[in-house]
């Protein structure tokens, strides 16, 4: 289902004066540093961010959950939502499916999604909760575990993953494991490293030439004493071992308080293993929250990084974006429409950066005046550049004040049954 293109254009032409006069004021600003506001635009407008198909449903916590009207019955309702955020912001024209959440025909996934004009970026495994039909329990693990029957129903899972993905264009697996033990002595650290390798390499086995498999760490949950994939070290250690196809996920919310993001991106990319990114914001944990929710500064760092490492490796730097968020008390659309449109936020006042200043006050050890080229970029307000690539694609100046407008979460919810009933997790 589609917002109705009359409602985004008049909605657009309300706004048309106001978002000029800001774009051209920019646009004079920006001259004065020379920046070219149409090249910049035109990098915006090509900016996108994959939306994960588990993001558009209420999340939660371990204690309750509480649905929304409207939330989506299965995969193609999970589509549908997915289509109206692409077609408001413009910025999200993938999604990422989760199997077995997201699991039908990959041919009638196919023509749905054209229709709503998105395709599909990496495909997601599940080997973290047991499912009604599997034979043996992930309790105490999966790819890692003791039991070689439920090690090989979990290589098995991943590999069926590559073959739906292959099916619907995909060109990635991401991994993510809830591996781990809760007391010490649990489980002997080495050996079950080494059975999680050993399980990896039969999926890495699998991939076409053309895929590229993304292995995640977490700090803790649900394990809490000890994590198979821990941090970005163990995720480098496992990228490297399985070969030239494989690189690190890194999502935000997985580190240790205090850790430097931005410094393990620049890691990463100087050894070609950064694979791409999980997006969303934390103040205690993984909190999942909306992107730049708690600390825009640190996503903008991040970037400052990401369009760093572009200027230096050029087309062949490639990462793979991605929100992943819960969503447990905010619509879930308006969310991501938000966060989307927050990550591109970042990408673009990267790109303000003052490269060859920065380059000379680091040179000179002047850390106050580095420090003040990258706030430059950082406080310059790039709405109207966001909101003209926007429009120029189709999109909506505002999107969330169009997405209010047209009603779609109660005219969805007429087909979507109320789900009662408060059951915790966060899906």
């Amino acid at each position: 289902m589609h917002i109705a293109g009359d409602l985004i254009d008049k909605h657009n032409r309300a706004t048309a004066q106001a978002r000029d006069d800001d774009f051209n004021a920019l646009a004079e600003y920006l001259q004065r540093l020379g920046v070219d506001i149409q090249s910049l635009t035109a990098k915006a407008a090509q900016f996108g961010v994959a939306i994960p198909s588990w993001g558009v449903g209420t999340g939660g916590t371990r204690f309750a959950r509480f649905p929304g009207i409207g939330e989506p019955r299965h995969v193609f309702d999970k589509l549908d939502d997915c289509g109206v955020i692409q077609q408001l912001t413009q910025a999200t024209p993938t999604v990422s499916l989760h199997i077995p959440w997201d699991d039908a025909d990959p041919s009638v996934l196919r023509e749905q999604a054209s229709s709503l004009g998105l395709g599909f970026d990496a495909m997601n495994s599940n080997t973290f909760q047991n499912q009604p039909d599997q034979a043996h329990s992930y309790k105490f693990g999966s790819l890692s575990h003791t039991d070689i029957a439920t090690r090989e129903q979990a290589i098995e899972h991943n590999i069926r993953c590559i073959e739906i993905g292959k099916a619907l264009g995909s060109q990635a697996l991401t991994v993510w494991v809830g591996d781990g033990s809760n007391f010490p002595g649990q489980t002997h650290m080495g050996q079950q490293f080494d059975r999680y390798l050993d399980a990896m390499k039969q999926v890495y086995a699998a991939l076409p030439d053309h895929w590229q498999m993304f292995t995640e760490h977490k700090m803790y949950e649900p394990a809490f004493y000890s994590t198979v994939v821990q941090d970005w070290g163990s995720s480098y250690l496992i990228a490297r071992e399985l070969g030239p196809k494989a690189s690190c996920l890194v999502d935000l919310g997985h580190h240790a308080p205090n850790v430097n993001i931005e410094m393990i991106v620049s890691r990463l990319a100087r050894f070609g293993k950064l694979g791409g990114f999980h997006f969303n914001d934390s103040k205690y944990g993984d909190d999942d929250l909306d992107a730049g929710t708690i600390d825009p500064y640190r996503l903008f760092l991040v970037f400052n990084e990401l369009v760093d490492i572009e200027r230096q490796q050029g087309d062949a730097f490639k990462p793979a974006y991605m929100l992943d968020q819960s969503h447990n008390v905010t619509d879930p659309i308006e969310s991501l429409m938000c966060s989307a449109m927050e990550v591109q936020r970042a990408f673009v006042q990267a790109m303000l950066v003052d490269r060859e200043a920065l380059a000379a006050y680091q040179a000179d050890n002047d850390a106050l005046m580095a420090s003040q080229t990258l706030k430059q970029a950082f406080r310059t307000n790039v709405d109207p550049i966001l909101q003209c690539a926007r429009v120029q694609q189709g999109g909506a100046h505002d999107p969330i004040s169009a997405y209010r407008e047209s009603g779609y979460r109660t005219i969805v919810a007429k087909d979507r049954p109320q789900i009662s009933g408060s059951g915790g997790g966060i899906v």
